[in-house]
């Protein structure tokens, strides 16, 4: 028969191995972004047209020829 030793049991413990579970959650974080309207102000030319204008009286006298008319 062949020999077997009895040998008492032995626990033995290996470093702990971490493993991370993640979880993400929203964060409200406020943006501003200035901005700043400029008014600007420009004259621009608007023509406008106006007309000056006069009247006068001139007599005119009758031609004393008469025309001549073709015959057909």
């Amino acid at each position: 028969m062949a020999f077997c030793p009895t040998c008492p049991t032995k626990t033995v413990y290996d470093p702990p191995v971490q493993q991370y579970q993640n979880y993400y959650h929203p964060q409200l974080v406020q943006v501003i972004h200035p901005v700043e309207v400029i008014k600007q102000h420009h004259c621009v030319p608007v023509y406008h047209h106006t007309v000056a204008y006069s009247e006068k009286d001139v007599m005119c006298t009758v031609s004393s020829k008469k025309r001549s008319r073709r015959k057909k």
